[in-house]
């Protein structure tokens, strides 16, 4: 998002506070929005909101692409952040690179890779997930082994 965009979604919020606050919007647009994350922030990965969302796309994804193993994750181990890389000029999205190891519901642990990109959720509010766990890439979406995320 631009810096005019966010300054004009910015100044949208203040004119709609008097009618949006009974509802509760000002705050949940501001927060998940106008976000700035600093360079030594590691706790973003281990969000229960980000794990919740991986959590629900896996599940979806295990029952919607054929031949998967019908497994749900059940724990995530060893979060970290292992790459931020900020929006700049050049390139207006913050991207953070996460990896842990998640419990399967079968037994067995996998390594997941994820990325967190700033600002680029649905309409961009909000951020966007997008995660692979590794030997669940059918379809090779982000590479083999799931380079892309790492």
């Amino acid at each position: 998002m631009t810096r005019f965009a966010k300054s004009a979604l910015a100044a949208l919020i203040s004119l709609c506070t008097p009618l949006a606050a009974p509802l509760g919007i000002t705050q949940a647009a501001q927060a998940a929005d106008l976000a700035v994350y600093s360079d030594d922030d590691g706790g973003v990965c281990g969000q229960p909101w980000v794990l919740s969302k991986i959590t629900s796309r896996f599940s979806h994804q295990v029952h919607h692409v054929p031949h998967l193993p019908d497994v749900q994750i059940t724990d995530f181990r060893r979060i970290h952040q292992h790459r931020y890389l900020p929006a700049n000029d050049t390139w207006p999205i913050g991207r953070r690179y996460c990896g842990a190891t998640v419990s399967l519901s079968d037994g067995r642990d996998r390594t997941i890779w994820y990325l967190i990109e700033e600002g680029q959720g649905f309409a961009s509010i909000g951020d966007n997930v997008e995660f692979c766990v590794s030997g669940f890439d059918r379809w090779m979406v982000y590479n083999g082994r799931c380079r892309v995320l790492r």
